[in-house]
């Protein structure tokens, strides 16, 4: 899994694996998924993030697993 913030672009993406995207759908409002060509979704994509969290909440992840 990779994930990316850009600053020129303001997003923030989680791609879960290296598989061909074939298609992409904002399913909300700056929320966009990318789909490979087994309908699988492959990334996510935050747009508009720096309206999300602050500057000090993007320099900084925490990973929890349950």
């Amino acid at each position: 899994m990779r994930i990316k913030i850009n600053k020129d672009s303001d997003t923030l993406y989680f791609r879960l694996d290296e598989t061909s995207i074939v298609e992409s759908e904002e399913v909300r409002p700056g929320v966009v998924l990318d789909f490979d060509k087994n309908d699988q979704v492959v990334g996510v994509e935050f747009l508009g993030v720096s309206k999300r969290a602050t500057k000090d909440e993007l320099s900084t992840m925490q990973f929890q697993t349950a």
